[in-house]
């Protein structure tokens, strides 16, 4: 007789966002098409011992082989990229296509998925930056790209290359209510950091450590401030990302408490990485500037607190890896360049998971469904995939992560899978690791080894997610816009 699945994970403790339950999973074509005890055979069986089982992780928030207008180059393509995604149980992974100021938007789509042709181990899908909304992108452009699947976009109110202007973030907020997109802010105040970044270099303090000066607490607290009240005015939901101090947390629960539509995001560098690493000796602070920047230890626990209240929506890795010692990453501008001058971004695809598994549900800081929650179900609620993504349901993509919660392993970047040359994580350690990871039911690691072949990974097309549906009428009369 043949058999009834292609493959069944055996005595699995599953966890999903709402629950955890003893049982089997029973796998055909690619998808969970059974949850019980004692299922029928499999053509394959894994025989978990009870082992913990979560959802293959859904990266929100990653940079692959994305363009860079100054010379910069990511150390990760989609191949890279992806396979270290998939050793840390990350299955999904939705990067960015960018637009540059006087590009086409289609043009960038395209662009990006050449890049990726060919590359990805796990299945991705795209958000887009929108830099440049012009009466093209936002009359033509962008609402056809909406409709086609790419129902995410993200917006920056600083950096010179990607910032929009107040008034170009009401007109993209305005479309996003319209199609039903989710905006994703990149929430910091371009000109403070200009005239704080001048001050510092006339004063010479351009040193990594002078990173977090040029952007200190108001400057996040401010532009998170603005943007609620732009969603306010316009009755939109928005994604505020990477969110790194308490004043912007509270600026978020403060707007929840009204019933605004604001969601959040952090990031493992927000709760595990303090301003004192911008210090590092011998130049090595370089490792950790990221904007925002790594702020103080209260800060953190603020965070902490914001993931165990539900402020925070999702935990995304914000990959954006520059090598340390090559000639295009961190000192693309010499040996000791001043801090306005270092590529911002850290490494984090591949121990996103493992840290929020053992920092937070290891210490008790969350519990295990909002772990889920927050690295898997929520980020593929917004961005249009659930339920084929982000859970472990009948129908469900077979996206599946085994855990040895008992496995203690000290961070080393020899033991990861990016092309990046460090880790800020270097020698942390970490209770609870993957042992095995399967997208559409295929193994595509076990025990350390990547096994996906490239270009396995497929695209997805996003559906309009469920959150960016209009609710009520907003302060501004809809009729004008």
């Amino acid at each position: 007789m043949a058999a009834r699945f292609d493959l069944v994970v055996r005595d699995a403790t599953v966890a999903t966002a709402a629950d955890t339950m003893r049982c089997d999973i029973g796998i055909r074509g690619g998808r969970i098409a059974a949850l019980g005890e004692d299922l029928a055979g499999g053509a394959e069986e894994v025989r978990a011992g009870g082992a913990l089982v979560t959802p293959g992780g859904v990266d929100g928030h990653c940079h692959f082989e994305q363009e860079l207008p100054d010379g910069a180059q990511l150390a990760d393509d989609f191949l890279s990229g992806t396979r270290s995604a998939a050793c840390g149980g990350t299955t999904t992974i939705i990067p960015f296509a960018c637009q540059f100021k006087g590009q086409s938007m289609r043009a960038a789509v395209a662009d990006y998925h050449r890049r990726a042709e060919g590359k990805p181990v796990v299945d991705y899908a795209f958000h887009l930056i929108v830099s440049d909304p012009n009466p093209q992108v936002l009359g033509q452009e962008l609402p056809a790209l909406i409709r086609d699947g790419y129902t995410s976009f993200k917006i920056y109110m600083t950096y010179d290359i990607l910032k929009l202007a107040d008034r170009e973030i009401l007109d993209v907020l305005a479309l996003a209510r319209r199609e039903r997109a989710m905006t994703m802010i990149h929430a910091e105040n371009s000109d403070v950091i200009t005239w704080l970044t001048e001050k510092l270099e006339l004063a010479g303090r351009t040193a990594p450590k002078y990173h977090a000066a040029s952007r200190p607490q108001p400057v996040e607290r401010e532009a998170t401030h603005r943007a609620i009240a732009f969603s306010e005015l316009l009755d939109v939901p928005i994604l505020v990302v990477h969110v790194s101090s308490r004043d912007a947390t509270e600026q978020i629960r403060w707007a929840q408490s009204r019933g605004l539509r604001i969601y959040a995001e952090t990031c493992p560098q927000y709760l595990l990485l303090t301003e004192s690493d911008l210090d590092r000796p011998g130049g090595e602070g370089a490792k950790c500037v990221c904007s925002p920047p790594p702020r103080t230890p209260a800060d953190q626990a603020a965070i902490w607190e914001g993931l165990a209240n539900g402020t925070f929506t999702i935990v995304s890795s914000d990959h954006s890896p520059f090598s340390y010692a090559g000639p295009k990453g961190k000192f693309l501008h010499g040996p000791n360049p001043p801090f306005a001058k270092i590529p911002n971004g850290v490494p984090g695809v591949e121990t996103r998971l493992p840290l929020l598994f053992s920092e937070g549900v290891g210490k008790g800081r969350i519990t295990l469904q909002q772990f889920v929650a927050l690295t898997a179900t929520n980020p593929a609620r917004l961005y249009g995939l659930y339920p084929r993504k982000g859970t472990i349901a009948i129908g469900a993509d077979a996206d599946l992560v085994l855990w040895d919660t008992e496995r203690e392993v000290t961070i080393a970047n020899a033991m990861l899978h990016h092309a990046a040359d460090y880790t800020p994580y270097e020698g942390l350690r970490v209770r609870g690791w993957p042992t095995l990871v399967l997208s559409r039911g295929e193994t595509v690691m076990r025990n350390g080894e990547p096994l996906g072949a490239p270009g396995r990974g497929r695209y997805l097309r996003c559906d309009p997610p469920a959150a960016a549906a209009p609710r009520g009428r907003p302060v501004v009369d809809p009729a004008l816009f």
